[in-house]
């Protein structure tokens, strides 16, 4: 329910001026620790720092800007991961301020009937367009907020005629803080460890959840993402850094609408910047000459590659699918100076948007219209598919349930057909969920349902991922029927997507090894007292049909059933213990496959390298160590100081205490390619690690075996890598899974020189100790949800 702060009315003065020094460096504390509200004052993630206003104060500034002010509405509708208050402020002049949902009505418009909207466009010239300043996702990029912050106070409260002008086209919509776990914690990540502006296709965080639902409800025309700190991309007389990207760009977008806009509102955010530079103070330690800066740096315009808008991952991309202009702005510095250029990029931002906002929303809304028309003319014939099939497991239908209920969320249109019926020589039952790709967000679907492509050959590199294929990485099917094909079926609306479990039959009962929800209810049959036993490829419940027994299966979404025997060793509670990364760089590196092991129904205990050094794993069951390498290293960066170990003596204790927790019969899993070199650096195994670039990634077909390690996957089936890795020398373990061994093993994304990688091991366990490597990054951003299993098989595997 949204939680209205406060509105009202007159003028107040601006923000806090800026500094001319930086803030002493601060006393570094141990991030996600705060049981209180205890602020960091600054970073060691940033090399500068300076006295930006605190979280904590972010409440009482809107507050009182809104008390004299009848121009904004300030809610929290949400909040973060850590439980503080996610604040959206709108304003407009006051005639609009009480027209909101006509305003937003005449937004849907464009996604029903867009020949209609445009018409009206045409007649009521004063319509306005809502623009969305999206403040600080990276929690250290503190400029973006008090940036922010300086704006609102501005459209809230002055009265000169650029305000007045500007707020006579446009709805202003800020999310203030878009981070709010970072910002109190100085941390680039929430309080998961999650990078939010890797997280939009996934959607997997409360911060992330509220950002696509403003974006939905308000569909800005153009979206503005503050960020920080880039300098020297452009050289000196350049600081900064202004989308639209290099190539190559998704081609799920209408990207020729998006083209005739962006690099003139880029430029016109730049001219803004120049046009102010005397205002600037050039602080001593920020190492920026800004008042004799010419430009900065747009990377369409300046360079041919590396900084790319393919995935949909980043917050301005996702954007762009529901037709926004989307942009990233990179503030050079992390200063006073770095937030008066953010507030004057978003200045010149609005001034092209104001004078040409006709033409461009009936761009946007051409978007809508070519994916309602199915006309897609900058596109390959037959690109986008006529529509997807999505059929539906009848025992465990929970991957896509969730695929739907995603879908939905992101505005996707959803039908099920009325009667059975057959496509391509496949029957399928009524009820079976369609996505008709004749639809106004068509390309936001295709993005996320695609088969994605191998880019390797497009281009040197990437700046993040490259594929992210839905249906092959969360687990569900998604059948392609071509632009061309006949295919005509009469379908209703999803409206909701049932979600229940069943239990049938008086028990025992089996449980199939088919999903995380599946596992999960196995994990909480466990903690509820029942006996459950694994037979190495399913589960068994040795009960009787019972009312607690219904609920928990009813809540796991799955069908049990009866059978008529059970079979395989009791399962127990197991303890699990992973080892934390405080933040080595964008992110907590262990934090997708925490999420992933808690997701599963595990308990899960984090572990500093110094707290293993100097108490040992305890009572541990099973150790996970997933993430970078560099944990057990002494040679720490200062933010990691506090996390890592100290000296040469911590390094032994620390591997001593690994070792005799192997020894005394302790299961260590290992996942992805740091946690590989950190097994072999620790003499847990004897393999060569081979690995591919640390911007290599990408969807791969791979040959998994037939033991209960890799229990509920197919002989050939899926796997995921970022920083890809494959072993040799495997003698003393056993294989569990390899590479496919064929030349097309990689399916999507881009990774130089693989062909070594071709058929070779990508899984495998020591013979002689319970050492489990598993080279697929399987818990990859709380996102590869088909190969979460991967853990629950290792865990209970003997």
């Amino acid at each position: 329910m949204k939680k209205t702060v406060m509105t009202g009315m007159a003028a107040i003065t601006m923000l806090a001026a800026p500094l001319t020094a930086a803030a002493e460096a601060p006393k570094w504390q141990n991030v996600n620790v705060n049981e209180t509200l205890q602020e960091e004052d600054g970073s060691l993630f940033n090399s500068e720092n300076y006295n930006f206003l605190k979280y904590s104060k972010v409440d009482d500034k809107l507050q009182e800007i809104a008390e004299q002010s009848n121009r904004i509405t300030v809610e929290s509708s949400a909040e973060s991961s850590g439980g503080h208050d996610l604040y959206t402020v709108t304003i407009s002049d006051p005639t609009a301020k009480g027209k909101y949902g006509y305003q937003k009505s005449l937004r849907k418009k464009m996604f029903k009937n867009p020949e209609k909207a445009q018409a009206f466009i045409e007649k009521h010239p004063d319509f306005k367009v809502p623009v969305m300043i999206n403040a600080s996702i990276h929690g250290t990029e503190f400029v973006g907020s008090d940036a922010a912050l300086q704006l609102i106070e501005r459209f809230a409260t002055a009265d000169d005629e650029q305000t007045k002008d500007l707020l006579e086209d446009h709805i202003l919509i800020f999310n203030v803080v878009a981070n709010p776990d970072g910002r109190i914690n100085a941390t680039r990540f929430n309080s998961n460890g999650i990078d939010l502006n890797r997280d939009f296709i996934t959607q997997s965080q409360a911060e992330t959840r509220h950002t696509v639902e403003l974006i939905k409800e308000w569909n800005p025309m153009v979206f503005l993402d503050l960020h920080g700190y880039v300098k020297g991309y452009g050289g000196k007389e350049h600081p900064g850094l202004i989308e639209p990207c290099t190539p190559p760009h998704n081609p799920n977008y209408e990207y020729d609408l998006f083209s005739k806009w962006a690099l003139d509102q880029a430029e016109a955010m730049e001219g803004s910047i120049v046009d102010n530079r005397a205002d600037y103070e050039n602080t001593n330690t920020s190492g920026v000459d800004y008042q004799s800066m010419t430009g900065t740096y747009i990377p369409q315009r300046d360079d041919d590659a590396g900084w790319d808008d393919y995935p949909p991952i980043f917050t301005p991309m996702y954007a762009m699918y529901h037709g926004a202009y989307g942009y990233t702005l990179e503030a050079p510095t992390n200063d006073w100076d770095g937030v008066q250029w953010h507030y004057d990029a978003v200045m010149g931002a609005l001034e092209f948007s104001d004078d040409n906002k006709e033409q461009m929303i009936k761009d946007q809304i051409e978007v809508f219209k070519r994916g309602i028309q199915f006309d897609h003319p900058y596109h390959t014939e037959g690109f986008f598919p006529q529509a997807y099939i999505l059929p539906v497991d009848e025992t465990d239908p929970t991957a896509t349930e969730k695929a739907v209920e995603h879908l939905m969320f992101n505005d996707i249109e959803i039908s099920e057909s009325k009667k059975a019926f057959e496509y391509d020589g496949v029957s399928y039952p009524a009820g079976t969920y369609i996505v008709d790709m004749s639809q106004a967000k068509a390309g936001l679907a295709n993005t996320m349902l695609w088969d994605g492509e191998d880019i390797t050959d497009i281009t040197p590199s990437m700046y993040d991922i490259s594929a992210w294929n839905l249906p092959e990485l969360w687990g569900f099917e998604a059948v392609e029927v071509g632009a061309d094909n006949s295919f005509n079926v009469k379908t209703n609306d999803v409206k909701k997507v049932k979600a229940d479990g069943e239990l049938t039959g008086n028990g025992p009962y089996v449980i199939p090894n088919s999903s995380v929800k599946a596992i999960n209810l196995v994990n909480s049959l466990v903690k509820n007292g029942f006996e459950v036993t694994r037979d190495g490829e399913q589960f068994f419940v040795d009960a009787d049909k019972s009312p607690e027994l219904r609920k928990l299966v009813e809540a796991s979404g799955i069908t049990v059933k009866s059978t008529g025997t059970v079979e395989g060793e009791p399962l127990t509670s197991q303890k699990v213990t992973i080892l934390k990364d405080g933040g080595m760089n964008k992110a907590q590196s262990h934090a997708g496959t925490l999420l992933a092991l808690e997701r599963l129904g595990f308990e899960v205990q984090e572990i500093t390298p110094r707290e293993l050094a100097e108490q040992g794993l305890g009572d541990t069951d099973v150790f996970f160590y997933s993430g970078t390498s560099s944990l057990v290293s002494y040679n720490n960066w200062t933010p990691n100081a506090e996390f890592g170990l100290e000296n040469e003596a911590q390094y032994q204790a620390f591997k001593e205490n690994i070792h005799s927790f192997v020894e005394d019969g302790g299961k260590y899993i290992a996942v992805g390619a740091g946690a590989s070199d950190a097994a072999k650096q620790l003499g847990l195994t004897d393999v060569t690690v081979h690995k591919g670039d640390y911007n290599s990634n990408g969807i791969v077909r791979v040959n998994y075996g037939t033991g209960s390690l890799t229990s509920g996957y197919e002989t050939t089936d899926y796997g995921f890598v970022y920083r890809p890795v494959w072993y040799t020398d495997v003698e003393g373990t056993d294989v569990h899974a390899t590479y496919k061994d064929s030349s097309n093993f990689f399916m999507a994304g881009h990774w130089e020189d693989r062909a070594d990688a071709q058929g070779k091991p990508v899984m495998i366990k020591e013979k002689d100790q319970d050492v489990t490597l598993i080279g697929l990054e399987a818990g990859f951003r709380d996102h590869t949800d088909y190969l979460f299993r991967l853990f629950s098989n290792a865990i209970y595997s003997k």
